[in-house]
């Protein structure tokens, strides 16, 4: 009996202790800087008989982390350093950068931020946020492979469509949409 009446005290004195532990508080999510050298958002682009690629530089930005997760961020894209890196080169580019594309000479960068990030297992999520692109934010959504995310760093990959009409560009073609790859990494 007494060794049943203590072992009943000792679980009496634990569970109280634990009763009154403070509770762990969540370590606020870590900011990390984008960087620039190593992201970039890649498009192709369709025309009646062929596709056109390219790609933009991130300039900067940033993302918060919160237990190996992304949870927030946003980054700047440079528009107006536009590379078509198919034969069309520098003829694209200068199209692509006037009036009836990006219009680069009033709207130089446009900046996605997101809004929310929804895991659908340890490393796939969907990034909802807005992509402020020529002075307008429009609601953009996309799949996204998280293949780290710590103090260390970020690194983080999106393929998708978007439709271009959208965003404003309605120049004629055969297809509004265009197909981008986002490589994003963040130290």
């Amino acid at each position: 009996m007494k060794k049943v009446s203590f072992f009943l005290l000792g679980a009496a004195f634990l569970a109280s202790s634990f009763a009154f532990a403070s509770p762990k508080t969540p370590k606020a999510p870590i900011t990390l800087a984008v960087q620039s050298d190593k992201s970039r958002v890649d498009f192709i682009g369709s025309k009646a008989a062929d596709f056109h690629t390219g790609s933009f530089t991130v300039k900067g930005g940033s993302v918060q982390i919160e237990a190996g997760k992304l949870v927030g961020g946003s980054f700047v894209i440079d528009l107006a350093n536009l590379k078509v890196t198919d034969a069309a080169g520098d003829r694209l580019a200068g199209h692509l950068k006037s009036p009836d594309f990006f219009d680069v000479a009033k709207f130089g960068e446009a900046t996605y931020t997101i809004s929310s990030v929804n895991y659908t297992s340890a490393t796939a999520c969907t990034i909802n946020g807005n992509l402020n692109i020529k002075g307008v934010p429009v609601p953009v959504s996309f799949a996204a492979n998280i293949r780290s995310a710590s103090e260390k760093g970020l690194f983080g990959q999106a393929y998708f469509s978007l439709d271009r009409t959208l965003l404003g560009i309605a120049y004629a073609g055969p297809s509004n949409d265009v197909q981008i790859a986002v490589h994003l990494f963040a130290k």
